[in-house]
């Protein structure tokens, strides 16, 4: 398992959203088209990225806090531009921090204008009770916990996966597992090194199932993507 997806806690919620009964759910999400790009960003960071307007009304039409849509589609901008060929949409992102952390929202956390999430976010201990089993490999430092792995931040990166592919999203100059841009921005870059040719079905699920294995999660994921990318 390469990221900590889903083990905030059991029992979490599938997506709100939900489709017709007599409709197949989807089993893999197209790109949603990327959001206008602004001219002159007012900031190093990926949220100073995206078109105001754009993200007022698809916060307005989705349900996505406009802080964590930031987040989603300034990853999406970003890879554009320094891999081009991965293709991974803001839909799919979103859809996954929705799943995780109900885009950074668990048990009451929020979004701070810089990205900090507050409390910071942490998944179940990793001991093999209900999850899998990952010893401690980090001495706690980013889980806090000294005896065994926990997934961390809004999208639940474990501690190996965050110390392999963390990233700096906000432009501060630090590189922070409970800050939405850092956290996004490496997830993204994980998943497209992950997965191939993303804009397929089969690269698609391949990519997601990098993140979280189980069936059950690939369709939460497909169908909340699907809906956001509508």
């Amino acid at each position: 398992m390469a990221l900590g997806a889903g083990l905030l806690a059991p029992g979490l919620r599938a997506p709100i959203n939900i489709i017709r009964p007599d409709a197949a759910a989807p089993t893999w999400a197209q790109a949603a088209v990327l959001p206008p790009r602004v001219k002159h960003p007012r900031g190093s960071g990926i949220a100073a990225l995206v078109d105001r307007d754009w993200l007022n009304t698809t916060a307005l039409e989705t349900g996505i806090p406009r802080r964590a849509l930031a987040a989603y589609a300034g990853s999406a901008l970003r890879l554009k531009k320094t891999q081009p060929e991965c293709g991974i949409g803001w839909n799919t992102l979103a859809a996954i921090g929705y799943v995780e952390s109900r885009h950074g929202s668990f048990r009451g956390s929020t979004i701070a204008s810089n990205g900090k999430i507050r409390p910071a976010i942490y998944g179940i201990a990793l001991d093999g009770s209900s999850s899998a089993h990952i010893p401690d490999s980090d001495n706690g430092r980013f889980d806090k916990d000294p005896r065994y792995d926990r997934a961390v931040g809004p999208m639940q990166l474990i501690p190996q996966s965050w110390r392999n592919w963390r990233a700096d999203g906000n432009g501060d100059g630090r590189r922070d597992p409970q800050n939405i841009d850092d956290a996004v921005l490496a997830a993204a870059g994980y998943l497209c090194r992950a997965g191939e040719d993303l804009a397929t079905e089969d690269g698609w699920r391949d990519m997601i199932a990098t993140y979280n294995s189980a069936p059950s999660y690939l369709t939460k994921v497909a169908l909340q993507a699907s809906i956001y990318g509508a």
